[in-house]
């Protein structure tokens, strides 16, 4: 676990000098949510036991929305509004942003750790000797699915709080509000497929 938390400590002490520095006081609210959110995690884990795929998965997720926000794009790459970072990046102008890869790619871990959840606490109830014994129906599958876009939700719903706090954000409107829950549905339906196939 060192270089996991090493790793973690390193990128949100750069995000925090970062954000400070440049009086970004939309991304010290998110910092505030991160270590929380960090802590949540962490405590789960060591009562669930996830594997080192999904808290690797947290922490990658963890610095590629740190850097969405901080990180600036140089003046001649494409941008969705005026502010120049990382997430306002068109990877694909018009079509596909970063920050609809770091929704999918976030939301789909997230929907891997809830099954490692679900999968810990059915094998703990059932006596099951092994987690990995415990098969992935498409019923528990699409429930975990479910459970990582009601958290893509909360999300968005700690955005709209960030929009009240604060005058100025990034956080876009209803149309970049729906793409986001968009990208978390193609990132969970992915993630759910590989965890059915995976077994």
């Amino acid at each position: 676990m060192w270089p996991l938390i090493a790793f973690n400590i390193a990128y949100m002490l750069a995000a925090v000098i970062t954000a400070l520095r440049g009086g970004n006081s939309e991304f010290i609210f998110y910092i505030g949510v991160m270590i929380l959110l960090m802590g949540t995690v962490l405590l789960l884990h060591r009562r669930l036991g996830f594997s080192m795929l999904v808290m690797w998965g947290m922490s990658l997720w963890g610095l590629l929305h740190m850097s969405g926000g901080l990180v600036p794009v140089p003046q001649s790459w494409p941008i969705n509004g005026e502010t120049r970072v990382l997430y306002s990046w068109w990877l694909v102008p018009g079509y596909l942003k970063y920050d609809n890869i770091v929704h999918g790619f976030g939301f789909g871990v997230t929907t891997l750790l809830c099954w490692e959840a679900l999968r810990t606490r059915i094998a703990g109830r059932t006596g099951a000797t092994e987690r990995t014994s415990i098969t992935p129906t498409w019923g528990l599958v699409v429930l975990c699915g479910a459970a990582s876009l009601g958290f893509g939700a909360l999300n968005e719903i700690v955005e709209f709080v960030a929009t009240l706090l604060m005058p100025n954000t990034n956080v876009g409107g209803y149309i970049n509000t729906g793409w986001d829950l968009v990208s978390n549905l193609v990132g969970v339906s992915v993630a759910m497929v590989a965890i059915r196939l995976k077994r």
